[in-house]
């Protein structure tokens, strides 16, 4: 197929901006252009690729296509800039990143870059931002997945670890038997906590995709037959999830990279953990801006993370 620029990117645009007159507004024509633009493109490719909804939605055809349209104006943004341009657009790298990632090493990681990159962070739990990179929205992503999305290669970049937490007081009232056994010399021959406490006791939620603290309370409920339904708050923030911990609210599996420091915390159950591993996707496009990105991300993690277990 011939694809010709100005068709990608009134396609681009109105996705982007969600109308045609919009799209028409930033590309510096008339809305009728546009149309006429993405009607030509529909039917060298013989598809529908818009919805004509309001905001303007892509097709999954649409999705293809607009990921080329993407990746093709982060191919001129590189190439203005390497061809040192006046004027030359500045680079804007649109990437999905899990939440916990965003609160503890990513934003230090890639603060060196900032002054050269305008970095576009879409958050989004490690399990669904490859949803972000497979339609376009993202070029590169953190994820919790590792077959790599088509037309992207996947990177492994090691794990986070999370730990059931509570603040002392809390844990003292819900879980105090098995707290004191476990501050105990042989803490690491105590066994597992209790399931009744886990009952009960209320627990903090990232949000209604968050499925750690329920990983914890299956096996609870499991192992012990106790039901297992305890009060839920949900906050869909990171910082705010741990804060939520450290003030009571109710027991979280919290990052080990957030409760460093934080010493009004607790461990409610030592014996448990979970890695969740981390992969880098990106889009098989070798520009200078995503490579330098890549490698960034790559150093930062191995400090950081956890190695994945083999």
């Amino acid at each position: 197929m011939n694809f010709e620029i100005a068709q990608l990117a009134a396609l681009e645009a109105a996705v982007s901006e969600g109308t045609f007159e919009a799209a028409a507004r930033r590309l510096r024509v008339t809305p009728s252009a546009v149309s006429q633009r993405i009607k030509a493109l529909e039917t060298s490719v013989g598809r529908v690729l818009l919805q004509r909804s309001k905001p303007i939605e892509p097709t999954d055809s649409g999705r293809v296509i607009l990921r080329f349209a993407r990746q093709i104006d982060a191919l001129g943004d590189d190439v203005s800039r390497g061809l040192g341009e006046e004027g030359a657009p500045r680079i804007r790298m649109p990437i999905a990143v899990n939440a916990d990632s965003l609160a503890t090493w990513i934003l230090p990681a890639l603060a060196p870059l900032a002054a050269e990159i305008s970095f576009d962070f879409h958050r989004e739990d490690q399990n669904h931002t490859l949803s972000l990179l497979r339609d376009g929205t993202a070029m590169a992503a953190i994820t919790g997945v590792a077959e790599p999305v088509q037309g992207c290669s996947s990177t492994p970049l090691g794990s986070m670890r999370y730990r059931p937490m509570a603040n002392r007081a809390f844990a003292a009232r819900w879980f105090g038997e098995a707290l004191d056994a476990r501050d105990a010399p042989d803490a690491r021959d105590a066994p597992d906590a209790p399931a009744e406490p886990f009952a009960h006791a209320p627990v903090v939620i990232f949000d209604r995709r968050d499925d750690l603290q329920d990983a914890v309370l299956r096996r609870r409920a499991e192992r012990s037959g106790v039901v297992v339904n305890p009060p839920r708050h949900h906050v869909p923030a990171s910082v705010d999830f741990v804060e939520a911990v450290r003030l009571g609210f109710g027991w979280g599996m919290v990052p080990e990279l957030q409760a460093d420091g934080l010493d009004d915390l607790v461990l409610i159950d030592p014996h448990v953990t979970i890695d969740v591993p981390l992969y880098w996707q990106q889009w098989q496009l070798h520009t200078p801006s995503l490579e330098r990105v890549a490698a960034t991300i790559r150093g930062a993690a191995a400090e950081a993370l956890r190695p994945l277990a083999p």
